[in-house]
């Protein structure tokens, strides 16, 4: 058995050490920024603002520690190292891919090609499985975040789906990670070294390339700032069920490449399909998504029955009326509803008082609600596109270097 009790204050410690760390408040700046970002999408897209960006930023970084201290007990468990793994041509050639597109900035890619040219050329050396063990664990973190938090403060949009415009999600979200890894040294035999925990025969499960002598090999437990950031479209479900489905896809390919990883370590052949599964296995993922996007039908379209909500504002009329996406609103005050003209009047005509009618699309059934609103305070919804509506973005993972060739180009 692994000695928890002794190997938790390591972790903590290590999670400790970051907080008072001013790198890791200045990636939690970065994160903030990028949620600055999404907020003032939605405000010029639809002139209502979310949450503030301070809430947003406190409650990633509360999953993002929490993610952290999962990932770090993964991490010992199976003993992934940094030792040798070629985490600065891991960094470089990730920031150069991103300028083909943003989704390459991930691990995935970059590792799946250092590993390939490692094992082709020897060059660089890079611990192959090591490497692996750390993308697998990092998607582990990845995806237990989007299933908890991938779907909140998605910003709603108008984007074309099959020739049509229709009702979307855009679903932007960004963890500031603090994690503990571990690097092994060797130390020499006269050396003593306190603190030291024993740990079982058959541990770490990822065994290095190269693993010194028993009685001269240590583990240490290193202190790293990591930041991860998901991106998604939710048209054709709700972004909570997006993002459920992309979680449990992410999850499969993780524990995939975690085992490929401990077998490489053993059968070292092996690394070349855990390198090859790494990039490829992501694309599946990515591929899997957007085919269920782009074969489905539109959840939030415009329907001659009412007026379909694609989101409601928070602490609104809208929202102290039950009203969530996808109800459908029927009557106004006794007034018959099909569109945002017919809304407007509606809700003019009753004053201040809102009793509404609508289709509850989550018990399926018809509720009517009633409220009072003040004279300047909105309903606080968002309908979706009606005929003859503008797309208002353009759903695209281009980079900047794809951009600048076509700008060129032309």
């Amino acid at each position: 058995m692994i000695p928890l009790q002794d190997i938790i204050p390591f972790i903590l410690h290590a999670q400790l050490s970051l907080l008072l760390n001013p790198l890791f408040w200045l990636l939690v700046l970065l994160v903030g920024y990028q949620y600055r970002r999404v907020t003032r999408l939605k405000q010029e897209l639809f002139g209502v603002g979310g949450e503030p960006v301070w809430q947003y930023t406190l409650l990633a970084t509360f999953h993002g520690l929490l993610g952290g201290l999962g990932g770090s007990f993964v991490m010992v468990l199976v003993g992934v190292s940094l030792s040798n793994i070629g985490i600065s041509y891991l960094w470089g050639l990730a920031l150069i891919l991103m300028l083909l597109s943003p989704r390459f900035l991930c691990f995935s890619y970059a590792g799946g090609i250092v590993s390939l040219v490692s094992l082709i050329f020897g060059w660089p050396q890079v611990d192959v499985p090591h490497l692996m063990g750390l993308i697998a664990v990092l998607h582990m973190v990845e995806a237990v975040l989007i299933r908890i938090s991938g779907h909140l403060g998605a910003v709603p949009v108008y984007t074309e789906h099959r020739g049509q415009v229709v009702g979307a999600f855009n679903m932007q979200k960004f963890w500031p990670i603090p994690i503990a890894a571990l690097a092994l040294v060797s130390l020499p035999p006269w050396l003593q070294a306190g603190g030291v925990v024993p740990m079982p025969d058959w541990w770490p499960l990822i065994r290095p390339a190269a693993m010194p002598d028993p009685e001269e090999a240590l583990f240490v437990v290193l202190p790293v700032a990591a930041g991860l950031g998901y991106g998604d479209v939710a048209i054709t479900t709700s972004p909570e069920q997006k993002s459920r489905v992309s979680a449990r896809h992410l999850a499969f390919y993780s524990l995939i490449l975690l085992g490929l990883a401990i077998l490489a370590s053993y059968v070292r052949p092996l690394a070349w399909l855990a390198a090859l599964f790494a990039p490829l296995g992501h694309e599946c993922t990515i591929w899997l998504g957007r085919r269920a996007e782009a074969k489905g039908q539109a959840f939030y379209v415009f329907t001659e029955s009412g007026a379909r909500i694609l989101d409601v504002t928070k602490n609104s009329a809208a929202a102290r009326l039950g009203l969530r996406s996808g109800d459908i609103i029927l009557e106004v005050n006794g007034f018959p509803v099909t569109g945002r003209a017919s809304l407007a009047e509606a809700v003019s005509a009753g004053g201040g008082r809102l009793e509404v009618r609508f289709y509850q699309r989550e018990s399926g059934q018809e509720r009517v609600a009633l409220t009072y609103k003040g004279p300047d305070e909105p309903l606080g919804t968002i309908l979706v596109p009606e005929p003859g509506d503008k797309p208002q973005v353009e759903l695209s993972t281009r980079g900047w270097l794809y951009r600048w060739w076509r700008q060129h180009k032309g």
